[in-house]
């Protein structure tokens, strides 16, 4: 009996010895992923401190340009102020001479310097051209813009130099032979957007003194010498009505020809086509 008890306590020593030498330690499988796993963790906060870093550099990159754009805007603004005071000045001073112009377009009576059988004859003109407009108080004659010439352009339509053709014929009549002839290039407010016009007349102001120029050309052709005449160019800065509707601009786009007294002084059109 007491042997059995020994082998009986010998078996149960036995049998709980067992468990404790299993647990002794993680499998070595699980050992190495775990090392893996610390390996790609530091490999993971290396490259988050490198991101961090370089993040660092382009905020104080993005800093550097911010300063350097706000310093660009700057001047930028101070010359836009600059240039936008001088054509402010630009604009009284076309208005003052446009005003010391119109003192000049009537004889020193203050009438119109035509005769009544030339009044008579524009007044017909204008009866027969819908976009033709005469002053027989002033004698001064206007022309559409969209009569004489397409958008942005300085070349005179077809269909206009008839009705320039014919006011050269009454021009050429009589004593309206020896009056003389200004002729003025006015535009909207619209600036110069499409680039073949800018690239040939580069503003509003350019754009009216060469339709001007273009009217005086064609009158040339029709027989009035170019001694008697001359040409101005407002581009927007004498405008008729206020530019806030298209039917507005539309009347402010035009040619308007002041018909002078022989002894009013004007300078004579200069043509750069006769220095080529």
């Amino acid at each position: 009996m007491s042997r059995f008890r020994v082998c009986l306590s010998t078996g149960l020593m036995v049998f709980a010895i067992l468990p404790i030498g299993c647990m002794q330690g993680p499998p070595r499988n699980a050992l190495q992923q775990s090392q893996l796993r610390a390996q790609q963790l530091y490999q993971q906060n290396k490259a988050l401190a490198m991101e961090r870093n370089g993040m660092g550099s382009t905020a104080a990159q993005l800093a550097a340009d911010k300063a350097a754009l706000e310093q660009q805007y700057m001047a930028a603004k101070q010359s836009l102020d600059a240039a936008n005071a001088r054509l402010g000045n630009l604009a009284s001073t076309n208005s003052e001479l446009e005003n010391r112009m119109r003192t000049l377009l009537v004889n020193k009576t203050g009438s119109n310097p035509m005769s009544a059988n030339t009044n008579k004859q524009l007044e017909a003109l204008r009866k027969k051209y819908p976009d033709f407009d005469f002053d027989p108080q002033t004698g001064v004659s206007k022309f559409s813009n969209d009569l004489l010439f397409s958008s942005g352009s300085d070349e005179v339509q077809p269909r206009a130099k008839q009705i320039l053709d014919e006011f050269a014929q009454i021009m050429n009549q009589g004593d309206s032979r020896n009056l003389k002839v200004l002729v003025s290039g006015h535009t909207d407010d619209k600036p110069v957007s499409r680039k073949s016009t800018a690239d040939k007349h580069h503003d509003n102001m350019g754009l009216s003194a060469h339709r001007a120029l273009s009217v005086m050309r064609a009158l040339r052709k029709s027989g009035i010498n170019e001694n008697r005449m001359g040409i101005s160019g407002y581009g927007p800065h004498q405008p008729v009505e206020p530019n806030s509707t298209e039917a507005t601009r539309q009347k402010n786009r035009r040619v308007e020809i002041y018909v002078l007294a022989p002894d009013t002084p004007i300078a004579s059109a200069w043509d750069p086509e006769q220095l080529q």
